[in-house]
């Protein structure tokens, strides 16, 4: 039997066949468009140099995104998230869930989780070791875990999750409108080959398959590009969109769903300059990520009681439970008007024990 490091050796060589095949077909259309189509082909220089500046701008911008999707490495939890050697080392000892899981809770409590296992259980990654962040997945193809995990792709050898998921939905974008470009423009020489108008050469294989080609990767990316899209616009990755995600009070499809608008800066950043561009401007860390108020969750309610003690004045009153991705959401204006309402009433009422609601609106 071969030894373990050769059959992975074996297995990561393997996985670049698919991205091999891709640059094959790449670089052949770019022969077969350029030289066969543009040079050998299209009579009219001006219809040629139209040609070759639309299709060098689709054509670099695709191989710029796929690169960026391809090499860029997939962002792992923080060393915050691994358990401290003692604990470590008493979770592995520990033969009983039960006693592991009250470990993994005590470390839990100073990490930012939102996010439960189906049993309502901290996500512990026994292979890699660590608590997983919200929305993190191990990857068993990478064999590590990922954040903000939303498939391994085979076409990229990589796995598509919160470092280059942006440059995963522009090498979609450009990949259709690369294709779409070059099934249009050859679509007429197209007819004249297949109807015997212009005569038969060398060129007239490549035009014929070219077009075919194009063709078959535009149906392709497009129902993928699409699906993507409204992933987007819903704030889900696949596996999100396949298995609801756990939160404290159960699992919500839309837990991560700020509104449209939000859901498209998460991924490609508040600067629209740059949203085109393959370059990383996605909001947060791969983290921790906003929330949906949720009413049920003690740390996720959309109207927070806080008891203030007779001896306290308003300075002193204990901040909300509320999380730290919902306070984000609060105004500084509405915070002033609460403080503002309670101590109008504090100055005409006896110091008592008091009860402030404060009523948080949950955007769609």
């Amino acid at each position: 039997m071969a030894p373990t490091h050769v059959l992975r050796c074996c297995q990561r060589s393997l996985a670049w066949i698919p991205v091999i095949f891709i640059a094959l077909v790449v670089c052949w259309s770019y022969y077969a468009y350029v030289v066969e189509l543009c040079v050998f082909t299209i009579p009219s220089i001006g219809e040629q140099i139209v040609y070759m500046i639309f299709f060098h701008l689709f054509f670099i911008m695709f191989v710029w995104s796929y690169w960026k999707t391809i090499f860029t490495h997939p962002a792992n939890p923080s060393k915050e998230f691994c358990l401290p050697k003692p604990e470590k080392e008493r979770y592995e000892k520990e033969e009983r869930p039960e006693n592991q899981q009250e470990i993994l809770w005590r470390a839990a409590t100073s990490l930012p989780l939102y996010t439960r296992t189906g049993a309502g259980a901290i996500r512990y990654c026994d292979r890699c070791q660590v608590i997983k962040p919200d929305r993190c997945h191990h990857c068993s193809a990478c064999d590590m875990c990922v954040l903000k995990m939303d498939h391994h792709c085979p076409w990229v050898n990589n796995c598509v999750g919160f470092s280059n998921y942006k440059f995963f939905i522009l090498f979609l974008a450009y990949s259709l409108l690369y294709c779409l470009f070059i099934a249009a423009t050859v679509l007429q020489y197209f007819i004249k080959f297949w109807t015997n108008e212009l005569p038969d050469t060398h060129a007239k294989f490549h035009v014929l398959f070219l077009f075919f080609v194009a063709a078959m990767f535009c149906i392709s990316i497009l129902s993928l590009f699409s699906y993507h899209l409204w992933l987007v616009g819903k704030n889900r990755s696949t596996i999100e969109a396949f298995r609801a995600p756990v939160f404290r009070a159960g699992s919500d499809k839309n837990g991560f769903s700020l509104g449209f608008r939000k859901n498209i800066a998460q991924v490609f950043g508040d600067q629209k300059k740059y949203w085109l561009l393959p370059i990383f401007t996605s909001q947060g860390d791969g983290l921790l990520f906003p929330t949906r108020l949720v009413s049920a969750d003690v740390e996720q309610q959309a109207t927070v009681t806080l008891q203030q003690e007779p001896s306290k004045s308003v300075v002193d009153v204990p901040g909300s439970p509320v999380s730290e991705s919902q306070n984000r959401l609060l105004s500084s204006k509405q915070k002033t008007n609460n403080i503002a309402e309670h101590q109008e009433n504090n100055s005409h009422t006896p110091a008592e024990s008091e009860t402030i609601t404060i009523s948080i609106e949950s955007e769609s």
